[in-house]
């Protein structure tokens, strides 16, 4: 039984939500997108709001009830103010450059990372050791960070790699004589 299924979805301003056919529909200030849900929730827009309920008594229904409500709100919110994502590049030499679509990591290899930029996001290098990732996506945006990301992971013994802005990094000690 989900307890946030419960919960209604406000419709920003300027946000435009429809239902068609089992797809919903949303388009706002940065852009459009839809989701496509199946049976297992009834969704339905009333007084600026998004109220979903589910489909059905079985089992599947209560599971899938809060999940279609969480992305039909990440939906919404996408749409109306956008997710974004921050990397930080800890480590000597370790920085990064944007040229055009392309995304230059140098992260202590013999050679630089290019990194090719999806053309739905935006990546912006605002300091040498800073990366922001922004789009309408969820998923997309936290996909292409753990991506980014996976070219070199915080190590624990010093914290050097690629780390999100908010991660904290378990430091282990090194060895003693």
């Amino acid at each position: 039984m989900s307890r946030g299924g419960r919960i209604p979805i406000n419709i920003p301003e300027n946000t435009e939500v429809r239902i068609e056919n089992g797809v919903l529909f949303a388009k706002g200030k940065l852009g459009e997108m839809s989701y496509a849900f199946n049976k297992d929730a009834k969704v339905e827009v009333k007084d600026n709001s998004v109220i979903v309920s589910k489909g059905g008594n079985s089992r599947q229904y209560s599971q899938m009830w809060g999940t279609v409500r969480s992305r039909i709100n990440n939906v919404i919110l996408g749409v109306s103010s956008g997710f974004a994502k921050e990397l930080i590049l800890n480590g000597v030499g370790y920085k990064a450059a944007q040229k055009g679509k392309t995304l230059e990591l140098l992260l202590g290899y013999s050679h630089p990372i290019n990194f090719d930029v999806p053309d739905d996001l935006k990546v912006e290098v605002p300091k040498p050791t800073q990366i922001k990732i922004s789009g309408i996506d969820k998923q997309r945006v936290g996909q292409v960070a753990a991506n980014i990301r996976s070219y070199r992971k915080p190590e624990p013994y010093k914290g050097k790699g690629i780390k999100y802005i908010d991660e904290i990094i378990r430091r282990k000690e090194g060895k003693k004589k």
